[in-house]
């Protein structure tokens, strides 16, 4: 058999388990799966540039996510009355007091000796900008906050527009918003903490994930914190409402050719709309990772991942591109992150963790193949559909197993309360599996 008949018979494999469950199951779970495999393939996707490429060991990928998330609140939700003019100007005046605080201790430092001139003069412009900031932030965050906690209590976006099908655009728009407020963050990220060992490296970033999330949960006046933003705009009208499709006398037509009901037509109709736009995306995100692969570009960086002195020794400026690829397999994963928020219709930070964005993901291209984007794009399918599925499947087990106890028995009610923990015990057998059997992943790196 050759390679390309074996990679394709395992994408074929995936897509009939997703199949599968859409006939054994219902057609609303299949599709699920189908979208949250599309948004993890995007974003092992951007792991793989940085883990595949370039051997950069970035466990804060949860945090890059959740960027990619408020990007779309910031972008397509509308403004909320009355908190620009409050504090919102305010908010924005004590943000630049202090990014001004942090510069001008960063010109002390270059421009004064050091020693304990140095020292003082730092230290008394941290003190002096802490105070200025807080006397400016405050009171400016306590007034935006304050206005109609129980729905709004934020800012609010930049949607300023009325008609549904120019917002709509404009939420596929804050999608790219994602990415760029994730590359900024891991921009300023990587000018500081790729200068460290691998495992150092790995620490820090899931340390800056954590105090991303922290922030989200905490200022309300930003995306109303742990309170939650609903209501997100869909990207109509490729995405419509399920209420203007039940209303549309040529949906509901179409709806009985194809023997459903109203309102499971069109619950599947929004879904598909989701997947298309999501392929296109991944099919564009993967095209383009498969060209810098095959260019000199990414035959350099494959280099520098297998030999940093060796490629420095060429003359090749290797912090340089570690920053270039750490930031464009960021950008790729608030991309990710933005879609997610717009499929789930909410930003909820609570659900931000390390379990679920970080280490799936890694395990995704793992399995998939580390340096291989066709093979993070299928371990991304696979184990997405095990995350979901492993826990029905382990009930079923666990009362197949367990049919002749009687149903008093705690042995019996052990093992059934136990089968949510199914989830991670395969992800962890099959991590072992793959290492043991195939330890470049099921599409290995050429």
């Amino acid at each position: 058999m050759t390679e390309s008949v074996k990679n394709t018979l395992l994408f074929v494999v995936v897509a009939g388990l997703i199949l599968l469950s859409g006939f054994t199951q219902s057609w609303n779970t299949a599709i699920l799966i189908l979208n949250m495999g599309l948004i993890s393939a995007i974003m092992a996707i951007g792991v793989n540039l940085q883990w595949g490429f370039a051997g950069l060991f970035n466990v804060g990928v949860m945090g890059f996510v959740a960027l990619g998330g408020l990007a779309v609140v910031l972008v397509s939700t509308p403004p909320t009355p009355g908190a620009w003019s409050s504090g919102g100007y305010g908010i924005v005046l004590s943000l630049l007091l202090g990014a001004a605080t942090v510069v001008a201790c960063v010109l002390v430092a270059q421009k004064l000796p050091k020693g304990r001139v140095q020292t003082l003069s730092i230290i008394g412009i941290l003190v002096v900008g802490f105070f200025i900031y807080r006397a400016v932030f405050d009171p400016s965050a306590a007034a935006v906050e304050a206005i109609n906690p129980a729905v709004a209590g934020n800012l609010g976006g930049l949607n300023f527009c009325t008609e549904a099908r120019y917002c709509g655009w404009l939420v596929v728009l804050a999608w790219f918003a994602g990415g760029l407020l994730a590359a900024g963050a891991a921009w300023l990220i990587g000018k500081t903490a790729l200068g460290l060992r691998s495992d150092y490296l790995a620490i820090a970033t899931l340390g800056i994930a954590e105090i991303i999330i922290a922030i989200m949960k905490n200022e309300d006046w930003l995306a109303r914190g742990v309170k939650n933003v609903y209501g997100i705009p869909r990207p109509y009208p490729v995405v419509g409402y399920e209420v203007e499709l039940q209303n549309d006398p040529g949906f509901l037509t179409r709806a009985d050719w194809f023997g459903l009901d109203p309102v499971t037509a069109s619950t599947l109709s929004v879904k598909l709309g989701y997947s298309l736009l999501f392929t296109i995306v991944l099919l564009a995100l993967l095209w383009m990772a498969q060209m810098a692969l095959k260019s000199p570009w990414g035959r350099m960086m494959r280099a520098i991942r297998d030999n940093e002195v060796a490629a420095e020794a060429m003359g090749k400026d290797v912090t340089r591109r570690h920053l270039q690829i750490f930031v464009l397999g960021s950008a790729i994963c608030g991309i990710a992150g933005a879609m997610m928020t717009t499929l789930d219709g909410q930003l909820t930070p609570g659900t931000y963790n390390p379990l679920r964005f970080t280490f799936l993901v890694w395990v995704m291209v793992i399995v998939g193949g580390s340096g291989n984007n066709f093979g993070a794009v299928l371990g991304a399918f696979l184990i997405w559909f095990l995350w979901i599925q492993v826990e029905p499947i382990g009930l079923w087990l666990m009362n197949l197993i367990t049919l002749g106890l009687p149903d008093g028995s705690a042995l019996k009610s052990h093992l059934i309360d136990s089968a949510a923990h199914m989830r991670l015990f395969t992800m962890g057998l099959i991590l072992l599996i793959v290492l043991r059997f195939s330890p470049r992943g099921l599409i290995p790196e050429k």
